[in-house]
């Protein structure tokens, strides 16, 4: 049976046509001159005013589409990602997010839906757990952990504020990610930087071209036990009569790393490659030295994280296809730190101090056997 066509009320805006209102979209004969939608709250159904009389017919169907989307998973994200909470956090933590809200929103329902398009207050745990393990299943434990964690973080925000009745994301198990804490051989190390070295030096977009930086990124990574992001926000003003002085990140201690011909080569040669990019670009030289940071992509701005992290992985996959590595000997950039550690000559103590991480980390980033005397 066809619904019956709207009456025009009496009192209802000249300029809105009662038969292309949006479904759900209703005014108030009261005479107060309002529109309304009615929510259901605590399984009541209550008015709720959402324009007023000046409204044109276009405001109220995009008041009904959004309407429609709210209380989604989908529309759950797009408020969290509206807050200061979320715009205060580093741009690296803003991009893991919005990569996890994709995932999360984008992965597809038994029923042919998406989760994003599901409400958030019909999720169990059992939903998100299902996620969980097929990522695992398929081999990607790693991203299905950044997937829980996004979750559990999102669903607690939102139950905070109301938004939702429960958190589906309590009490889910995380995936088992497979212990990788590679230490690259110095045989294994030594050919790569080889390969790097060639590959710096041939021009830019030739066959078989590496960026510049990347020999010297790897050196000092190496030489100084720095991470990635440590290594490539060094300024000249790190560098100091005594040594190279290191910026470390998540609480650990900074150091001086002493001076050697081997750091001193890379150092220079990083500052160069700097100095003849700013050259190339034409533009001028920072006058102070913390302003001035040694590692710079081909257009003289700083080199991103990102950046550098799709140069080493392209890096990687031309060494494995020429035979230099295997699948077995590749090493991360975060690895360099620990063979950096590792390969630090003296007894654990000062191995500590030139890692300037605790005693807990130290099982993670020396990997040398110590030689004891047997027992009496």
């Amino acid at each position: 049976m066809a619904p019956k066509p709207r009456k025009q009320q009496p009192n209802m805006p000249r300029h809105i046509g009662v038969a292309k209102l949006p479904k759900g979209v209703y005014w108030d004969a009261s005479g107060r001159g309002r529109w309304y939608m009615f929510d259901t709250v605590d399984g009541r159904k209550r008015r709720r005013t959402v324009a007023g009389p000046t409204a044109t017919l276009a405001d109220l169907h995009a008041i009904a589409e959004q309407s429609v989307n709210q209380g989604t998973v989908e529309w759950l994200c797009e408020q969290f990602e509206a807050t200061a909470k979320f715009r205060a956090r580093p741009k690296s933590t803003r991009n893991d997010y919005i990569y996890s809200r994709k995932l999360l929103c984008n992965y597809r329902t038994n029923a042919g839906s998406t989760i994003g398009k599901s409400l958030a207050n019909k999720l169990r745990n059992t939903h998100l757990q299902r996620m969980i393990d097929k990522l695992e299943g398929e081999g990607t434990p790693t991203k299905a952990n950044k997937l829980l964690r996004y979750s559990r973080m999102l669903f607690r925000w939102a139950l905070n504020r109301g938004l939702v009745t429960h958190n589906p994301a309590v009490g889910l198990e995380a995936a088992t990610e497979r212990p990788r804490q590679r230490y690259p051989s110095t045989e294994t190390y030594t050919a790569l930087l080889r390969f790097v070295q060639s590959g710096a030096a041939l021009r830019g977009r030739a066959a078989g071209s590496l960026p510049p930086y990347l020999p010297w990124a790897m050196e000092i990574g190496y030489l100084c036990r720095l991470r990635g992001i440590e290594t490539i926000t060094l300024t000249e003003a790190h560098a100091t009569d005594d040594g190279l002085r290191t910026n470390r990140r998540k609480g650990s201690r900074d150091n001086i790393v002493q001076w050697t011909p081997r750091l001193r080569a890379a150092w220079d040669a990083a500052v160069a490659h700097r100095r003849a990019v700013f050259d190339r670009r034409k533009r001028p030289e920072l006058l102070r030295p913390q302003d001035r940071t040694v590692f710079v992509g081909e257009n003289g701005e700083p080199l991103a994280k990102s950046s550098l992290d799709s140069a080493w992985q392209r890096m990687i996959q031309k060494a494995m296809k020429a035979g230099v590595i295997t699948e077995e000997t590749r090493f991360s950039l975060h690895d360099l730190k620990r063979k950096g550690g590792t390969d630090t000559v003296g007894t654990r103590a000062e191995k500590q101090d030139a890692l300037g991480v605790s005693e807990a980390m130290m099982k993670v980033y020396d990997k040398s056997v110590p030689t004891t005397k047997p027992s009496a």
